[in-house]
This record gives C-alpha cells, structure tokens and sequence, in this order.
C-alpha cells in the first residue's frame, strides 16, 4: 500500500460520523452509475455497483447528515437564494442505464429524493454499447471461459498469466479504437447486438420521459462517452454540443454537464467556450471531495468503490484536509 493511502486510512480512521461537522464543503455531490441485485456483465469488469441494500444504506446515512435536493433548489442554493437546514447533497447518476427506472426510481421515490441522471444520446434505446462495457463484456466472456482464449494478439504468449495478459490488453483498448473491441467480439463470438436486444442494458426514449415526468433530471454527459482529455478542443465541444442539442429538441435538462469518466486533464479554454456558447449553470467532475479553480465546475464523489457512506466519506475528508495543509485541494486549469 502507498504511503499516500496509509496516510489516508490512519486519517480517515480519526475522523467523526457526523458529516455536517467535519464535511468541508457546504454541498455533496454523490455519483453512482447502476444499482442491482444482479450480475451485469456489460458493468461487473468497470464499475463496483450497490445492491438495492447497500444503495438504500448508504441513502440513509446521506439523509441522517444532509439535506437532498432537486436541481432548482441546487441553482437557487449556488446562486443565494434557497436556504437550507443542513449542508445539501444533489444525488446524480451517470450512463443513463436501466437500473435507473427499473431499481433507483421506485427506491426514490419511496424515500422522497432527487436525482438526476446524466445520458449519452448515442446509447438511448439500446442502439449501441459503451466501449468500455464491450470491453467489460468480454472480459467476462475470458474469466468464465474453461478453455484456453484465443490469442488475438501477436504481442503477447501463451503462459501461466495468458488470461491476465489478455484482460490487461483489452482494458487499454482506448475510445477512438471501437473497431478492436468488434474485431475481438467475432473472434469470441460474441455478439453485442444480441446482448443489446436481450437485456436492454440503457434506458428507453420512453423511460426517460417517464422518470422526467415523475419529477427526476436528464442531462449532458457527452454524446458517446468519451475520455474528454483524448480529444482535442474542436472534439470536445462537438460531443458536448451534439448532446446538448438533442437535450434541448427533447426537453430535458440542458444547464448542466458532467464529464463522462473524468475532466482530468481538461484546459480551461474547453470551460470558458462551452459556458460562453451554451446556457450552462455549472458542469460536473468526478475526482471527489476537491475544490476546482474553475467555480462553475463541481467535483462529485464517486460512491462505487466496494465501501460505505460512512467509510468513503471519512476518507474523502481525511484526503481533503491532507491536501489542504499543502494548499493542493483545488484542481487548478491551465
């Protein structure tokens, strides 16, 4: 284990329960992406999601030290206007997956929260598959195999760590490279068209009007989902602005933004074009519990990590005011 996460654990085991004492920030901003009591092949190898239990504890330990809100009284809170009981917390999920109408909705709605949901466009009805859920998908075709997979690559042997070499060579199969990860699903037969049509892993057109009628948020995560610092500046505006605009044909929320994967690495000038052409009230980030130098760009706190509430939260503080004591607890950009 690193030092940095020695540091972190010892910290984070002197920190209190009592969030709306030690929470250094005046909001909490939460991300998950699925909840499910099921295998998910297309997410098992990508995300760490909550079964309905783990979900609902966690949202009662939210509830018990913040006070969630819906996105008019998340503006209204940013710009002044809205004053709560407690520090507030914005629920939010990313992918626009199914687990969102069929589990998370009724959870919510039972409990009385918001959330909103940010969608990639290209994915609604189940027309095509995030490049890292094909790639998760046969990830899992490999780790179920009892034969010897294929040795599709001319870089790497046949050895005791095959598979692992294997898995390791998918995993860094990159957005802009789609064609490897199809080349590879025909060589494994398998067939994401099929796996679309049978488990309907995203959100219908009409579930997604359906969850906005009940009262919860749609908005821009990128067109298909890519990792924003690959691209260059031009990219990055089209995929937001393609999003952007079949948000606005189709009514959904189009004032914010959340970087699909992480705004790691992404330059202000991406900031100060997208918020000077599009009518954006802020943009979301997912690298935890920091400040950012650009104010309008909210970091959120990524819940799928195998811990928690309780456990995430004492460990995003600790890091917070480690960070601190060296001055490095905002994203500065360039």
């Amino acid at each position: 284990m690193a030092i940095k996460e020695h540091l972190i654990n010892f910290s984070a085991k002197l920190q209190s329960a009592n969030f709306q004492k030690t929470y250094p920030l005046d909001y909490c901003i939460p991300v998950y992406h699925a909840v499910s009591n099921f295998h998910l092949p297309h997410l098992k190898h990508i995300i760490k999601y909550k079964s309905e239990k783990e979900f609902e504890k966690d949202l009662d330990i939210l509830s018990k030290n913040f006070q969630f809100v819906n996105w008019d009284e998340f503006k209204d809170f940013r710009n002044g206007n809205f004053k709560p009981k407690k520090k507030i917390a914005l629920l939010t999920f990313d992918d626009g997956l199914s687990e969102f109408h069929d589990v998370v909705v009724p959870i919510l709605e039972r409990k009385g929260i918001y959330a909103i949901n940010f969608i990639n466009p290209k994915f609604i009805g189940n027309t095509d598959l995030m490049y890292r859920c094909k790639a998760s998908l046969l990830i899992e075709r490999i780790v179920q195999s009892e034969k010897k997979p294929l040795n599709v690559f001319d870089d790497i042997i046949y050895n005791d760590q095959f598979k692992k070499l294997l898995i390791r060579k998918i995993n860094a199969i990159k957005y802009s490279e789609p064609e490897k990860l199809d080349d590879l699903a025909k060589n494994f037969r398998e067939s994401f068209s099929d796996y679309l049509i049978k488990y309907k892993p995203y959100m219908t057109f009409e579930q997604l009007k359906k969850v906005t009628q009940k009262g919860f948020g749609i908005s821009n995560h990128g067109f298909d989902h890519p990792l924003y610092h690959e691209l260059n500046l031009e990219e990055q505006i089209r995929n937001t602005s393609q999003s952007y605009d079949y948000l606005n044909e189709n009514d959904f929320i189009t004032e914010s933004f959340a970087f699909p994967f992480t705004d790691f690495g992404v330059k202000r000038e991406f900031f100060e074009k997208i918020f000077s052409t599009k009518d954006l009230f802020c943009s979301f980030g997912s690298a935890g519990l920091k400040r950012d130098s650009f104010e309008k760009n909210l970091q959120r706190i990524p819940m799928e990590n195998g811990k928690d509430t309780n456990q995430i939260l004492k460990e995003e503080i600790a890091y917070f005011n480690l960070k601190k004591l060296l001055n490095k607890n905002t994203i500065h950009r360039k």
